[in-house]
């Protein structure tokens, strides 16, 4: 049996689909887990208890030997329909903010033309992790950024014309951002996000030295990413917003050209 390799490659135009339907896909999975983490908060475990005990008390479901042993179990079925209402509520508070961040990164700037966006500096780069011919996971970093475009530094190191419809950029941004990253859940236990960050932000400093500083979104709603920037020295800049019921802190966290060469150099 031949041995898988894996490979970080380009994005090509035959990627289109799969790219689009995984960058939704990956947004959409903070939903999952802020659901998840906002039912079993202990907040919501006592409200579950209690509810279900005011409700159990006002019909007398309480256990009792009177019916046998389904006596016994009579209050299962309560204490399981008093859960459906506040998992609802959850869902019903949380999916509309989700919805709507998962909309702003699918009409990101670089959305229209992924293949042609990325190409617009030497620094950028679209990559594509593979393990024996399998789809694996991405990352985009985008070395172009305007500050319309996202929370980045401005830069006047870029300097751009348009030509017909396309947009040509001579040199890269100080600061870029990473814009998409994610590896399918079967592969993140075997750490192989680390490899892929590792690769953008090597061709990133390598291929511009204008470039100084990447920036990518941190959120507690993706662990796996959080730790693998935590590990790649970047550090914690600021907090952006609040999502969810209970009020998660999405933020950026920063990692500079300084960092990177003496990281690399204690390697």
């Amino acid at each position: 049996m031949a041995e898988r390799d894996a490979q970080i490659r380009r994005f090509k135009a035959s990627d289109d689909k799969l790219v689009r339907f995984t960058i939704g896909k990956a947004s959409m999975e903070s939903l999952a887990v802020a659901n998840h983490r906002a039912y079993v908060h202990p907040f919501t475990v006592v409200s579950w208890l209690v509810l279900s005990y005011l409700i159990i008390d006002y019909m007398h479901l309480w256990p009792t030997d009177r019916y046998g042993l389904l006596g016994y179990v009579q209050p299962l079925p309560m204490l399981a329909a008093c859960a459906v209402p506040l998992m609802f509520l959850i869902d019903w508070f949380n999916r509309p903010v989700f919805e709507e961040l998962v909309q702003e990164v699918l009409h990101g700037p670089d959305m229209t033309d992924i293949g042609g966006y990325y190409s617009r500096s030497p620094a950028s780069g679209f990559w594509i992790l593979e393990y024996g011919g399998l789809f694996v996971g991405l990352i985009a970093l985008d070395a172009t950024t305007e500050p319309s475009d996202a929370p980045v530094i401005p830069s006047t190191a870029v300097k751009q014309q348009k030509v017909g419809k396309k947009l040509q950029t001579k040199g890269s941004s100080s600061t870029a951002i990473i814009r998409h990253f994610y590896v399918d859940e079967a592969y993140r236990s075997t750490a192989i996000q680390e490899d892929l960050l590792t690769h953008a932000v090597r061709f990133a400093f390598d291929a511009d030295p204008a470039l100084q500083v990447i920036r990518a979104p941190d959120s507690p709603l993706i662990p796996y990413i959080r730790n693998c920037l935590r590990d790649a020295s970047f550090a914690l800049e600021d907090y952006t917003r609040k999502v969810g019921v209970f009020r998660w802190q999405l933020g950026t966290r920063v990692l500079g050209r300084e960092d990177w060469e003496a990281k690399k150099r204690g390697n």
